[in-house]
């Protein structure tokens, strides 16, 4: 019999004994869970290191922080209260550094919105927590098949949001485009947090050359913040500057 591991992220710690509990009694199903984000990352690598997969993580959509209580039947290993990661955040931090786990998102209620979010983060369902215990295995089952489940009262919603989400990212492709590759590279640091005088060391140009890409960058983009211009830069796929490579053209060309 093949054998599915199942990580149970939720920092309420009743529901998470509750539902790992009610999956543990399925003849096929493995069960462990995490009580946050943190956690459940420790979990994955401690269980990659050992050489044991988990197949599909269930992750709460409001994971919030640490909750204390008493000790659980089921072990849920709580987070520290820094480096706290919500629901979202961490299906995508988890389809990065293991893309072959399957992810089901739990949700109090349904969001077409979030739901959207969830699945361009790499979510594989959408599930409501007071669905029955047989539908949450067959969307388990499902999901290691490649299929993608939703509720169908979401789909109208949701892909709305996936079709919005699309043409404004194309928009914001085209106006990262109209930059120059100097400009393109002083966005890159703004998207790693990088300020006027780091960039200027960065890219080895005076602060005042630094102020006027930035200026230049925020009109071509026609956004009136740094904050506006790094989140117009991520729709658009732009990712941060390497700040481990120290090795960047100085003068001619580029500037």
């Amino acid at each position: 019999m093949v054998r599915i591991r199942v990580l149970v992220v939720d920092d309420h710690r009743i529901f998470a004994e509750s539902l790992a509990a009610a999956l543990a009694a399925e003849p096929d199903v493995d069960v462990f869970a995490a009580g946050s984000g943190p956690a459940a990352l420790r979990c994955l690598e401690r269980a990659a290191g050992e050489g044991r997969r988990v197949d599909v993580l269930l992750v709460d959509a409001d994971l919030g922080g640490h909750v204390p209580g008493t000790r659980p039947a089921v072990p849920v290993q709580d987070g520290d209260e820094e480096g706290l990661v919500d629901g979202i955040s961490l299906v995508a931090g988890v389809r990065a550094a293991q893309p072959a786990v399957r992810i089901v998102v739990l949700a109090e209620k349904d969001d077409p919105r979030r739901a959207a979010l969830a699945l361009q983060a790499g979510a594989s369902g959408w599930v409501a927590k007071d669905c029955s215990l047989s539908r949450l295995l067959t969307v388990i089952r499902g999901v290691l098949r490649d299929e993608t489940h939703l509720p169908p009262a979401l789909l109208t919603g949701v892909l709305r949001e996936l079709t919005a989400a699309r043409r404004h990212r194309t928009e914001s492709e085209r106006l990262v485009e109209s930059l120059t590759p100097r400009e393109r590279e002083v966005l890159r640091c703004m998207v790693a947090g990088l300020g006027r005088k780091a960039v200027a060391e960065r890219l080895f140009l005076s602060p005042h050359t630094v102020r006027t890409h930035m200026q230049n960058v925020l009109g071509k983009l026609g956004v009136h913040s740094t904050l506006a211009a790094v989140a117009l830069a991520r729709r658009a796929g732009v990712g941060p500057a390497d700040l481990a490579g120290d090795v960047v053209e100085r003068g001619g060309q580029l500037a």
